[in-house]
């Protein structure tokens, strides 16, 4: 490869070339083509990445020369030499990949300083306790990203300097102090002097970075492919820590909180960037800068208006002013909430910025959840014992955690945990990831903890400045209060309040511009979304939700319930036919009064009624626990009567017991040899409706029959129900307009589905069981035992249950889409596993032909959205 395509100077770059350029190298460049203060520089391509991992951690031939050339650009550009004794270029290394990853990769500041050129730099500047404070900074950052010592031991020498000078913060160490810190730091390993090779050790850390443990958690969270390599950002410094006249800081062009359009930022003089983001200093609101820096505070209020109009986005600057002149560092689409995210794509599509289709692509489904997350009652008493910056909205419970590993290893048991740390580092994520909340006593609305648990929809508190926090003791001390590891701890993002125990939660209200949103999105999707839904309360809260129709109604959850499962037991334990109906009659009035309920809620929406498929074994009591009951009634002297009532049970379960109950008797195969039984349920079905009907209501019953394999297994049990549907219609003098269709749920279905569809009017795909006989996997047992190990060593991409396989489930559903609508044009189809809810899925049952998707109640807003999605963009 020609090194030339590794290396792009400001100049040569636009917006569009991400890919290339990574995110915030495509933005430096956009920048600088409008013509806006940003220091120069050049960018290495996310090629050079790939290459130099495609050459197993070898630096591709040629880039260091490329490099060594741009370096010599920005010394004519800036007048000033790498390495140089007089006037030293001191440039940033900086990652940058396609997808924004913040605080998830490496960055090193001040790159270029040694023994010498730091003399050069303090005569130049006439400071040299600026100087050293570069040096030290430079040498900390250095050791840490490139040489691998871990933060905490700088942090312990710097901790230790403070106190021994007696000063409560770094920037008020004095020269002295600084060079004392850099002998003490030098000690910890060995520091290169030489710039270029400084260089090219931090270009391939910043390389290394793309695979460290935090940026492949990031990715797997988000999924961001791993093969896209970062690129990297090399840029003539600029010093935001040369006096209070200089500084450094963070501007969301609206709040990413909450949304509202207003300016919201922080920062901090005599500072550089990273003492903003890593919240060591709590930073100044930017509403300070007005009388403090008027001059800068105008020019950073018209950079962030030109740069919102441009990028018609919320954006996210990192500016630095040196002796009040005004330096723009890096724009990218800012992090934010999912309140946020709604608030922001409504208000600019309203204010003409964007229209009602890019509104609703700045959206993401897993924003509508959060959305609808509790908070808390307002109503509550609560034990509040401290009050921080309310960086990220919601309300999160658990036990106190001072350390990210102990976070990841109780969280990821299920266990609720809040991770508290004086503040969070990069190397905290997998911590962040497992907590359910963050609470840190340093750091502002900008600082790493609140971009990510924003990013990440988790509540998060900082700059709780009363709290003392030991990590090592873990304990924290706020107040006269102690929190220890293990106490119940509970946060306010929305407010920043601590509050000590469990707080109880109300469900939100997600407001009018939410609802709007969502309207918006039924405007343009195409897909149909139902609910899966059992009892009248589902029904009516799927249609709060907004579901037009239900696409899965499991009639066997109703006979689980406590009063009617002896009826359930009596009817498969009965000997006679007789015996039987007598049961199934009881079985039928129970049945009619659900059935009554949900077509009453759902009001002429369809409801897609399933008839009996679980096994019968499954409603009667597990046969060791039987066992073990007979033996205690015979211990105990009970009488014979009701040792043999259970006896006979015992028998039954015996005698129904499968070796593979998923593949056994069950679905249709019930039906085939037990008519009666979905009889009974087509009777209570159409009874219902009638009754309803005779009240001049409409409903509109869908019967579906499970599991078939076999289009006469369809055609004979159409039969019968058709015939139940007659009886009740010449008995109640009333029509009912129904259907009859089938699932689709094993591969011969689909492959059979032109013979199937001659014998149906709809066909619903029932993923969960067509994944699990498509691959010959056993859900539960794949889950438990091998599935996790297949999605790590990357053998599935991801976990097929939860998003369709459409290489393989996805070409089974295409086929039975297309045989069943070349027999019978116009049959209705649609999907009723739980993919129905995840928006990968419903983008591929919108391009598959699908009429609806069905999932859970809570689901349904998600579902609406990321039909719109799909609908829009036509991929």
């Amino acid at each position: 490869m020609d090194s030339k395509q590794y290396l792009f100077l400001f100049e040569e770059g636009r917006a569009d070339m991400r890919a290339l350029l990574g995110g915030k190298g495509a933005n430096l460049a956009e920048m600088t083509r409008l013509g806006l203060p940003v220091p120069p520089g050049f960018t290495i391509s996310t090629v050079a990445c790939t290459d130099y991992y495609n050459k197993g951690g070898i630096m591709p031939e040629g880039l260091m020369d490329a490099v060594l050339g741009g370096i010599r650009v920005l010394e004519k550009k800036t007048g000033r030499t790498f390495g140089g004794r007089s006037s030293p270029l001191l440039v940033s290394v900086r990652s940058g990949a396609a997808v924004s990853m913040p605080g998830m990769m490496d960055t090193i500041l001040n790159l270029g300083l040694n023994d010498d050129t730091v003399e050069g730099l303090a005569r130049e500047t006439g400071d040299p306790r600026f100087a050293y404070d570069c040096y030290r900074r430079l040498i900390q950052m250095f050791g840490n990203v490139v040489l691998g010592v871990v933060h905490d031991a700088y942090e312990r020498v710097l901790a230790r300097m403070r106190e021994k000078h007696s000063v409560t913060s770094d920037h008020m160490l004095g020269l002295d102090a600084l060079r004392e810190l850099i002998g003490e730091y030098k000690e910890l390993t060995r520091f290169p002097q030489d710039p270029d090779v400084q260089l090219e050790q931090a270009i391939t850390a910043v390389f290394r970075s793309w695979n460290n443990p935090r940026a492949q958690l990031y990715r797997k969270i988000n999924k961001i492919p791993d093969d896209l390599g970062t690129a990297v950002n090399i840029q003539a410094m600029v010093f935001g820590n040369m006096g209070e006249d200089s500084g450094t800081g963070v501007l969301f062009t609206r709040n990413p909180s909450n949304g509202e359009r207003v300016r919201f930022g922080e920062y901090l003089t005599n500072a550089q960037g990273e003492d903003v983001v890593a919240g060591i200093r709590t930073p100044k609101p930017l509403s300070d800068m007005e009388s403090e820096l008027p001059d800068v505070y105008r020019d950073v209020l018209k950079m962030a208006d030109l740069l919102e109009k441009h990028y018609r986005d919320m954006q996210d600057i990192e500016f630095t002013f040196e002796k009040r002149r005004l330096y723009l560092l890096q724009t990218r689409t800012g992090k934010r909430t999912a309140k946020a995210a709604v608030k922001i794509a409504y208000d600019m599509a309203n204010e003409g910025l964007i229209t009602k289709e890019e509104a609703l692509m700045r959206v993401e489904p897993s924003h509508v959840e959060k959305i609808l997350h509790r908070g808390i009652d307002a109503t509550a008493q609560l034990d509040v014992i401290a009050s921080g910056l309310p960086a990220s909205p919601g309300a999160a419970t658990g036990e106190a955690v001072f350390d990210a590993d102990v976070a990841e290893a109780r969280g990821s048991r299920g266990e609720r945990v809040i991770l508290i740390r004086p503040e969070t580092t990069p190397d905290d994520m997998h911590g962040i990831v497992h907590a359910q909340g963050i609470l840190t006593s340093r750091g502002g609305m900008t600082c790493h903890a609140a971009i990510v648990a924003r990013g990440m929809g988790k509540p998060c508190v900082v700059g709780c400045e009363q709290m003392r926090i030991d990590p090592e003791a873990r304990v924290a001390q706020v107040n006269g209060r102690e929190i220890k590891e293990g106490m119940v701890v509970s946060i306010d993002g929305s407010t920043g309040r601590v509050i000590m125990g469990e707080v109880p939660l109300v469900n939100p209200d997600p407001g009018d511009e939410f609802r709007e949103l969502l309207g918006w999105a039924d405007e343009i999707k195409r897909l149909g979304v139902y609910a899966n839904a059992d009892t009248p309360e589902d029904a009516r809260r799927a249609r709060e939700f907004g579901a037009t129709g239900i696409g899965l109604c499991r009639t066997e959850h109703m006979f689980m319930a406590q009063d009617r499962l002896p009826v359930m037991q009596e009817m498969i334990l009965a000997f006679t036919a007789e015996e039987r109906k007598a049961a199934l009659d009881k079985l039928l009035l129970m049945q009619k009064q659900d059935f009554v309920g949900i077509l009453e809620a759902m009001k002429g929406y369809p409801v897609t009624i399933r008839l009996l498929d679980p096994p019968l074994h499954e409603f009667l009591p597990n046969i060791e626990h039987l066992v073990l009951e007979i033996e205690r009634l015979r211990v105990s002297g009970a009488p014979e009567t009701e040792i043999k009532d259970r006896q006979n049970l015992l028998k039954k379960a015996r005698a129904l017991a499968e070796a593979n109950p998923m593949l056994g008797f069950r679905g249709c195969r019930l039906g085939m040899v037990y008519p009666e039984i979905y009889e009974m349920q087509a009777e209570a079905i159409f009874s219902a409706a009638a009754e309803l009907i005779q009240k001049g209501m409409d409903v509109r019953p869908e019967v579906m029959i499970p599991l078939v394999s076999i289009a006469q297994e369809l055609a004979a049990l159409k039969e019968r129900i058709d015939k139940v549907a007659e009886a009740v219609m010449a008995r109640t003098g009333v029509r009912i307009p129904y259907k009859v269709g089938t699932m689709i749920e094993v591969p011969r279905a689909a492959l059979t589905a032109d013979e199937i569809a001659e014998h149906a009017e709809f066909f619903s795909f029932g993923t969960n069981d067509l994944t699990q006989t498509t691959y010959g996997f056993s859900r539960d047992d794949a889950e438990a035992k091998f599935l996790h190990h297949y999605i790590h060593e990357k053998v599935l991409s991801g976990n097929p249950f939860q998003s369709l396989d459409t290489a393989g489930v996805g070409e089974l559903i295409k086929m039975a889409v297309s045989k069943g609508r070349a027999k019978k044009p116009g049959l209705k189809i649609g999907i009723c596993g739980e993919h129905g809810g995840d928006p990968d899925s419903i983008r591929f049952c919108h391009h598959a032909g699908l009429d609806y998707v069905s999932c859970s109640p809570f689901r349904v807003p998600v579902a609406r959205l990321a039909a719109a999605q799909a609908q829009i963009t036509g991929k």
